[in-house]
């Protein structure tokens, strides 16, 4: 399962993870199918909304691992 699934499993539906976000469902749908990477700048909301269980590390590691540094 890839890290945003889990995100999506944790809230709950792709819906209520667009709420929680801020975005529109149809940009949850995109990361999913691989369409699009998870911005940048949604990493840290998406692990807020999953209180730590999805981290921007997980989703982003390109940007935010310590190897990216």
């Amino acid at each position: 399962m890839s890290p945003i699934e889990k995100a999506v499993e944790i809230l709950g539906g792709q819906t209520k993870l667009a709420r929680a976000v801020g975005v529109k469902p149809s940009f949850v749908s995109q990361w999913l199918s691989g369409q699009r990477p998870v911005p940048a700048t949604r990493c840290g909301a998406i692990e807020s909304a999953t209180g730590g269980k999805v981290t921007r590390e997980d989703l982003r590691p390109d940007v935010f691992s310590s190897a990216a540094a």
